[in-house]
Order: C-alpha cells, then sequence, then structure tokens
C-alpha cells in the first residue's frame, strides 16, 4: 500500500496538495538511529531534515504546553466555556503570535534548552553549542498555514550552518496541520540562490516604498518563496512531507530546507508549537 492512498486530502496554504506518491508522503522517522549520529549527519545531507518520533518526554512537552495555554487563556485568546489545556480559541482567533509566552517559561526554557534536546545538537555537531535567546511560538487558529520558505532571509547575518528545531506542544492531526518540509530542496541551489540570501530587514533607500515600509516596522521582502504549495513542488521536484504529530517529537533541518505548514481545518483549536535554533559555540 503507498503513502498517499492512508493519507486523507491535505491543504496548504488554501490549496489541495497533489496526493500521488511522487508529490506527496510521510516523514522518515528517525527514531530508530536516534543515537547514530553519523547516521542522523547523512540522513540530513540527504533529506534536508531529521523527525525524531517520541525523542523528547511526553510528560515534559505536556508541562509545557499547559504553562503556554495557561497564558493563552490570561491573553483572552481561548474560549472560556473549555479548559484551557484544550486550547479551543475564541470566533477569529487566527495566527495568535505571542512569543512572550515562552520567557521567564521554566518548563519551556527547561525543554527547550536545558536537557536531552541541547544535548542531541551538542553531539550532532561534535562540539559545544549556542542557541538562540529568542523562541518563536507559534498558536495557529483556524485558516491557511504558513507559506513556504526557507530560513535563511530571516537569520543569515551569521552562521549559516545553524539548525530550526520544531516543536509541537499536543497531539496535531492532519486537520489540525503541522509542519512540513519539501525534502531534497535544500541541494536546489540553481532555484533558491536569488531568494534565499536575501535579507528581509534589507532596504533600498532609494526605493520610497521600501524605506517607508522599514520605518513602519515592515518588510519590503516578506521571506516568502511563494503563496501555491503545489506548483512550487513541480518545480523543485521531490516530495512534501508531513505526519500526525504527537507529544515528544521534534523536527529539525537546516537553513535551506523549503517548508511551509498544513492549513489548520478544526474549527476552533488552536495549533501550538515553537521554533528554536541552535548553532555551534564556536
Amino acid at each position: 500500500m503507498s503513502a498517499t492512498t492512508t493519507l486523507p486530502q491535505l491543504y496548504s496554504y488554501g490549496h489541495e496538495l497533489e496526493m500521488t506518491d511522487d508529490k506527496v508522503g510521510l516523514l522518515r522517522d528517525s527514531s530508530d538511529a536516534a543515537e547514530d549520529f553519523p547516521e542522523l549527519r547523512r540522513r540530513v545531507a540527504e533529506d534536508g531534515y531529521l523527525y525524531l518520533k517520541g525523542y523528547l518526554d511526553r510528560d515534559e512537552v505536556l508541562a509545557a504546553r499547559a504553562s503556554l495555554t495557561t497564558g493563552l487563556a490570561a491573553a483572552d485568546v481561548l474560549d472560556p466555556a473549555y479548559p484551557s489545556i484544550d486550547a479551543i480559541c475564541k470566533p477569529g482567533a487566527g495566527y495568535v503570535f505571542k512569543p512572550e509566552l515562552t520567557n521567564n517559561n521554566p518548563a519551556v526554557q527547561s525543554l527547550l534548552y536545558a536537557g536531552r534536546l541541547p544535548e542531541f545538537y551538542r553531539q550532532f555537531y561534535g562540539e559545544a553549542i549556542r542557541h538562540y535567546d529568542y523562541t518563536w511560538l507559534r498558536a495557529i487558529g483556524p485558516g491557511k498555514g504558513t507559506n513556504p520558505h526557507c530560513d535563511l532571509p530571516y537569520m543569515g547575518r551569521g552562521t549559516h550552518g545553524h539548525m530550526t528545531c520544531w516543536v509541537p506542544y499536543g497531539e496535531i492531526s492532519f486537520e489540525l496541520g503541522g509542519l512540513m518540509v519539501l525534502e531534497g530542496s535544500h541541494k536546489r541551489t540553481d532555484l533558491l540562490e536569488k531568494y534565499v540570501y536575501r535579507d528581509v530587514d534589507a532596504f533600498c533607500t532609494n526605493k520610497p516604498s521600501e524605506a517607508q515600509a522599514a520605518q513602519a516596522g515592515k518588510w519590503a521582502f516578506s521571506g516568502t518563496l511563494s503563496h501555491n504549495p503545489p506548483t512550487l513542488r513541480n518545480k523543485f521536484g521531490g516530495r512534501w512531507v508531513t505526519a500526525e504529530f504527537s507529544p515528544g517529537d521534534f523536527i529539525t533541518f537546516g537553513m535551506f530546507l523549503v517548508h511551509a505548514s498544513l492549513d489548520n481545518r478544526t474549527e476552533n483549536r488552536l495549533r501550538i508549537s515553537s521554533d528554536a535554533r541552535y548553532q555551534r559555540a564556536s
């Protein structure tokens, strides 16, 4: 049985993905090689990502979720008719960007920056590591997911060898819409070169529209690669690969991998996840 025969119709940024075996599939689970770092480095080079199912402690992830949903409830994002842990949002919640909920949050800070996760990156890099101080927290309500993009335009002024770590805080079904990556896209430098080295914070002072956008605190270049995931896949080749995620899973990838998310097609549930970044201390 092929992978796509087991999948429902998937949607990203309002588009139906083309559900054939050469265009959509499931993430390769690398938990079988979780302690084999030479093999993990080989898989990153080949696929562009690592998906480690159940690598983190489930209870620790759920404790972090509870701390986040308590904060979302206090911010008046959640429907008070339901327990906050369920993350049922008020109508029209949309995209809730509240990174401040991770600051001074012991449960999240411990999960991401102490214990097993930073030790994973220390062994992956083979030396001491540093993480970004900033944590990107996302609580995504019903509607379109995130556009296809690479991470380098947002954080490319230093090393290009850092890695993103995406952590889901709860069960994420296909309907709730988790992360998807375009496998092998990190190798398509021929298609990425004019896009990936741009800086979202850069602008031309002699272009009034860009200068005005910068003065207003907005990006002249948003960092988006495409608004149409199926068309982009047809251009790059490879497959969009995703999964249904559970507390304890994480995905990691480098700055050149094209990724996006599935749409949240639930009626009233938030999808809660975070992005953290790690690099060699050197």
